[in-house]
């Protein structure tokens, strides 16, 4: 039994911090009052974001 132990190393930091911004904002969108997260580095909110389709090999995507 002892011949199946599996060992690893410990996870280190890289040292950096992650990029973040220093004001608080909030989302873009009119009437809209959420307040993004620092590391958040667009404008809107996950609800009001502008649609992003997929490049998707051999298929057509809808406009719309």
């Amino acid at each position: 039994m002892a011949d199946n132990v599996v060992k690893g190393q410990r996870v280190l930091d890289n040292g950096r911090a992650p990029k973040a911004v220093e004001e608080q904002r909030v989302c873009a969108k009119k009437g809209c009052t959420t307040t993004l997260s620092r590391y958040n580095r667009k404008d809107f909110c996950y609800a009001h974001a502008p649609t992003k389709f997929p490049r998707l090999r051999g298929r057509v995507v809808p406009e719309g």
